[in-house]
């Protein structure tokens, strides 16, 4: 099936992209870092390290993590993650239906071999 995804590349090497985003939307579903990252396929390192690379992007955090004592730590949206979320999805939905005709006929002179993963 034929998708969009959007990357926004800002400078200093800075982005923001549907893996980050996901995981973002996981952290708000599940509650946890590492609930998102089992959700995931992805290691908590890994999460982690995206989560602290999206937190120190911007003014305000995405998400704010408590420590846990018995039951374990917590990770909630802040409402900028919410909004940062949102802003992405809107730019994500506007982009597929302005350019729905060119990515179908992009689509249609796809060959029948597939390409293999790299």
């Amino acid at each position: 099936m034929t998708r969009l995804t959007i990357r926004i590349d800002f400078d200093g090497g800075r982005h923001v992209g549907h893996g980050k985003i996901r995981l973002i939307e996981m952290i708000g579903e599940q509650g946890s870092i590492s609930g998102a990252a089992r959700a995931m396929n992805m290691s908590y390192r890994r999460a982690w390290l995206l989560l602290d690379e999206v937190n120190g992007m911007f003014r305000e955090p995405v998400v704010e993590t408590r420590l846990g004592g018995k039951g374990g730590g917590n990770a909630l949206l802040t409402d900028f993650g919410k909004g940062l979320v949102g802003l992405y999805r809107a730019i994500e939905a506007e982009t597929g239906k302005g350019n729905a005709l060119k990515i179908a006929e992009l689509a249609e002179k796809l060959s029948a071999r597939k390409v293999p993963r790299a």
